[in-house]
């Protein structure tokens, strides 16, 4: 049996403030000092053309470099940094778009949940908006990504329409696609949770390729699971942790390591677990 680490300890006090955590992170994101570090990327779903963001989205970086035929080299190396360090951590406490659907997921709508499958619809976006439809025909495409983008049409249209209306300006709207695309998740983050990131956030899906090589990860003690499935009512996005602990699916919000027979804890590489020592006692 493994003993309780200092950093399973940390983490399980940190998970009922989860969403204090991410709140904390926006005074990273939304360029409180108006340094618009645009050369630089983040490792989060947030739109550079937003009126309020401090770094360049990953993303888009790859999306236009793909375009020009270029390799990314900051933001690959950024996300496989991240990514190989916290896995979908990522997503489930620093992301300001993951965020903002955790906000909206508290209303006390009906919730439904997602088939299995379509998660993979992330890789299809990745592959299909981000790479492939960029590189084969250009920025210019009805479906490159950042023209498709609902985070880039709530943070960054929508202010920009608000400000040309004050103003008494012509409002320059965005195309027909991007806004039926916006309106659809915004119905839908009422009644699912997180469905931009389940289903089609291609950031999301490079970060889940990580969750079972990265530094920091979910661990299952098999020795503490009692078989109660008190994890399975606990997780949000219809997952059998104590089976899942890798999961591409898994965003690592952590709230099943609050099982109380504490079967699942985070921990990292970087630890030696120490070993309970036998009922005896005895030394052999």
């Amino acid at each position: 049996m493994i003993k309780e680490t200092l950093l399973s300890r940390l983490a399980a006090r940190l998970v009922p403030w989860r969403i204090w955590v991410q709140a904390l992170f926006l005074l990273v994101w939304l360029d409180p000092m108006g340094l618009r570090l645009h050369s630089v990327c983040s490792p989060v779903f947030h739109c550079y053309a937003c009126p309020l963001a401090t770094f360049a989205c990953p993303i888009g970086v790859i999306a236009q470099f793909s375009a020009l035929h270029l390799f990314p080299f900051m933001a690959i190396g950024t996300l496989v940094v991240f990514g190989a360090a916290l896995g979908s951590l990522v997503c489930g406490w620093v992301c300001p778009f993951g965020f903002l659907q955790d906000l909206v997921g508290r209303v006390p709508t009906p919730k439904f949940d997602l088939p299995r499958w379509a998660s993979h619809l992330r890789y299809v976006v990745l592959i299909g908006t981000v790479l492939a439809v960029p590189f084969f025909f250009g920025e210019g495409h009805p479906l490159f990504v950042c023209r498709v983008c609902p985070a880039g049409a709530l943070e960054a249209a929508v202010p920009t329409m608000a400000r040309q209306a004050i103003a008494g300006q012509d409002v320059v709207w965005p195309n027909a696609v991007k806004l039926t695309i916006l309106a659809l998740f915004l119905v839908a983050i009422f009644f699912v949770r997180r469905p931009w990131c389940r289903i089609l956030c291609p950031l999301g899906a490079i970060f889940s390729l990580f969750n079972r090589v990265s530094a920091f990860f979910l661990r299952f003690n098999p020795d503490k699971c009692t078989d109660c499935k008190q994890c399975h009512k606990m997780c949000e996005y219809g997952l059998e942790p104590e089976r899942e602990a890798y999961s591409t699916r898994c965003i690592r919000c952590l709230k099943c390591t609050g099982c109380k027979p504490g079967s699942l804890t985070l921990a990292s590489v970087f630890e030696r677990p120490q070993q309970a020592p036998s009922e005896s006692g005895a030394v052999s």
